[in-house]
């Protein structure tokens, strides 16, 4: 009898532990992937989970802070735009391709190494046989 009880006590310990609070509904207009609030650590697996796990993030709004670069591709004859996420030893980096419709380059852009927030819809096209992901900007905005 003693046993049942202290079985029965546990199990209700251990469901109640189970429970989690539900989730606060996201404010209307706030990115579904919010890099800008993240630690570095945070950052750099959620844009890793990003790049290896796709799927997961496809429609989804981001917004991510980083230096921005550009490079020209000579074989497409494009010029790319990235924001790179660095880890928390600064070591690795990875950068986050974005496409900023309307907005013509070097115009519209900073210099390299600027300072950048973006915010965009997560998506991905081909080229060369390749797939790529990328975010297409709807703002740009330099810290």
């Amino acid at each position: 009898m003693k046993k049942t009880m202290l079985l029965a006590a546990l199990l209700c310990c251990v469901l109640s532990a189970c429970a989690v609070p539900p989730a606060a509904p996201k404010e209307p207009g706030a990115p579904d992937v919010d890099l800008t609030v993240m630690n570095a650590t945070m950052v750099y697996g959620e844009v890793y989970n990003m790049m290896t796990n796709p799927e997961d993030y496809m429609g989804k709004t981001v917004k991510a802070r980083g230096p921005y670069y550009a490079s020209f591709y000579e074989e497409t004859g494009q010029v790319y735009h990235f924001v790179l996420i660095e880890d928390a030893a600064a070591c690795c980096q990875q950068g986050l391709e974005f496409i900023w419709d309307g907005h013509a380059y070097p115009d519209s852009f900073p210099p390299d190494n600027t300072n950048v927030e973006v915010t965009g819809v997560f998506g991905q096209y081909e080229e060369l046989g390749e797939v790529y992901y990328y975010l297409a900007v709807g703002s740009m905005t330099v810290l």
